[in-house]
Protein backbone atom coordinates (compact mmCIF):
# COMPACT_ATOMS: atom_id res chain seq x y z
CA UNK A 1 0.00 0.00 0.00
CA UNK A 2 1.42 3.45 -0.96
CA UNK A 3 1.54 5.95 1.61
CA UNK A 4 1.88 9.83 1.19
CA UNK A 5 2.24 12.20 3.99
CA UNK A 6 2.82 16.29 3.34
CA UNK A 7 2.90 18.90 5.92
CA UNK A 8 2.51 22.65 5.77
CA UNK A 9 2.89 25.31 8.79
CA UNK A 10 0.71 28.23 8.86
CA UNK A 11 0.65 31.47 11.39
CA UNK A 12 -3.14 30.70 11.31
CA UNK A 13 -4.21 29.93 15.12
CA UNK A 14 -5.29 25.93 14.99
CA UNK A 15 -8.55 26.94 16.23
CA UNK A 16 -9.03 29.04 13.14
CA UNK A 17 -7.55 26.02 10.61
CA UNK A 18 -9.72 23.45 12.76
CA UNK A 19 -12.81 25.62 11.72
CA UNK A 20 -12.08 25.58 8.13
CA UNK A 21 -11.07 21.88 7.91
CA UNK A 22 -14.14 20.18 10.21
CA UNK A 23 -16.49 21.79 8.06
CA UNK A 24 -16.39 19.01 5.51
CA UNK A 25 -18.78 20.70 3.12
CA UNK A 26 -17.05 23.98 2.30
CA UNK A 27 -13.67 22.71 0.42
CA UNK A 28 -14.43 24.37 -2.05
CA UNK A 29 -14.92 27.93 0.10
CA UNK A 30 -12.63 27.61 3.23
CA UNK A 31 -9.80 25.27 2.45
CA UNK A 32 -9.03 24.77 -1.23
CA UNK A 33 -10.86 27.23 -3.34
CA UNK A 34 -9.59 26.66 -7.03
CA UNK A 35 -7.74 22.95 -5.99
CA UNK A 36 -11.77 22.05 -5.51
CA UNK A 37 -14.47 24.20 -7.21
CA UNK A 38 -17.58 22.19 -5.63
CA UNK A 39 -18.61 20.28 -2.44
CA UNK A 40 -22.20 18.72 -1.85
CA UNK A 41 -23.03 16.94 1.57
CA UNK A 42 -24.76 13.54 1.13
CA UNK A 43 -25.98 11.43 3.97
CA UNK A 44 -22.18 10.83 5.80
CA UNK A 45 -20.14 11.17 2.57
CA UNK A 46 -19.20 14.21 0.39
CA UNK A 47 -18.94 14.82 -2.87
CA UNK A 48 -15.96 16.59 -4.41
CA UNK A 49 -15.31 18.49 -7.93
CA UNK A 50 -11.21 18.88 -8.58
CA UNK A 51 -10.63 22.11 -10.49
CA UNK A 52 -9.33 19.57 -13.28
CA UNK A 53 -12.65 18.66 -13.17
CA UNK A 54 -12.82 15.00 -11.29
CA UNK A 55 -15.28 13.98 -9.19
CA UNK A 56 -15.20 11.65 -5.87
CA UNK A 57 -17.46 10.60 -3.57
CA UNK A 58 -15.91 10.76 -0.06
CA UNK A 59 -17.17 8.95 2.45
CA UNK A 60 -16.69 10.86 5.98
CA UNK A 61 -15.13 8.91 8.26
CA UNK A 62 -14.63 10.35 11.44
CA UNK A 63 -14.32 14.01 12.31
CA UNK A 64 -12.41 13.49 15.89
CA UNK A 65 -13.07 17.32 17.31
CA UNK A 66 -10.41 16.33 20.09
CA UNK A 67 -7.39 15.10 17.70
CA UNK A 68 -8.19 17.67 15.14
CA UNK A 69 -8.55 15.06 12.59
CA UNK A 70 -10.46 14.46 9.66
CA UNK A 71 -10.90 10.64 8.31
CA UNK A 72 -12.25 10.32 4.91
CA UNK A 73 -12.08 7.57 2.30
CA UNK A 74 -12.74 7.82 -1.77
CA UNK A 75 -15.13 5.56 -4.24
CA UNK A 76 -14.01 5.89 -7.48
CA UNK A 77 -12.52 2.99 -10.08
CA UNK A 78 -9.01 4.39 -9.57
CA UNK A 79 -8.64 3.09 -6.33
CA UNK A 80 -9.33 -0.12 -4.93
CA UNK A 81 -8.57 1.45 -1.29
CA UNK A 82 -7.71 4.82 -0.64
CA UNK A 83 -7.82 6.50 2.90
CA UNK A 84 -7.44 9.92 3.46
CA UNK A 85 -6.41 12.37 6.85
CA UNK A 86 -6.34 16.04 7.57
CA UNK A 87 -5.10 16.75 10.74
CA UNK A 88 -4.13 19.99 12.72
CA UNK A 89 -1.13 20.69 15.46
CA UNK A 90 -0.52 23.60 17.48
CA UNK A 91 3.01 24.98 16.84
CA UNK A 92 4.01 28.20 18.60
CA UNK A 93 4.21 30.15 16.02
CA UNK A 94 0.53 28.86 14.55
CA UNK A 95 -0.14 25.58 13.23
CA UNK A 96 0.96 22.48 11.51
CA UNK A 97 -1.34 20.46 9.31
CA UNK A 98 -0.45 17.43 7.85
CA UNK A 99 -2.10 15.46 5.10
CA UNK A 100 -1.79 11.88 4.36
CA UNK A 101 -3.28 8.89 2.04
CA UNK A 102 -2.98 5.47 2.07
CA UNK A 103 -4.03 3.99 -1.42
CA UNK A 104 -3.80 0.75 -3.74
CA UNK A 105 -2.64 0.60 -6.27
CA UNK A 106 0.60 1.73 -5.28
CA UNK A 107 1.20 3.39 -8.54
CA UNK A 108 -1.62 5.69 -8.08
CA UNK A 109 1.80 7.56 -6.11
CA UNK A 110 2.35 9.27 -9.61
CA UNK A 111 -1.14 11.16 -9.61
CA UNK A 112 -2.41 11.24 -5.78
CA UNK A 113 1.41 12.85 -4.89
CA UNK A 114 0.93 15.92 -7.03
CA UNK A 115 -2.44 16.38 -6.10
CA UNK A 116 -1.60 16.17 -2.80
CA UNK A 117 0.97 18.70 -3.34
CA UNK A 118 -1.30 20.93 -4.74
CA UNK A 119 -3.68 21.12 -2.59
CA UNK A 120 -1.53 21.86 0.05
CA UNK A 121 0.16 24.69 -1.42
CA UNK A 122 -3.36 26.09 -2.04
CA UNK A 123 -4.67 25.13 2.01
CA UNK A 124 -1.46 27.15 2.83
CA UNK A 125 -2.79 30.63 1.00
CA UNK A 126 -5.83 30.04 2.28
CA UNK A 127 -4.96 29.43 5.69
CA UNK A 128 -2.42 32.06 6.04
CA UNK A 129 -5.20 34.83 5.21
CA UNK A 130 -6.99 33.95 8.58
CA UNK A 131 -4.16 35.14 10.80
Amino acid sequence: MASIRREIVTPAAPEAVWDAIRDVGALHTRLVPGFVVDTRLEAGARVVTFGNGMVVREPIVAIDEEARRVVWSAETPAFSHYNGAVQVFAEPSGSRVAWTADFLPDDAAATVAPMIEQGMAVMKTTLDALR
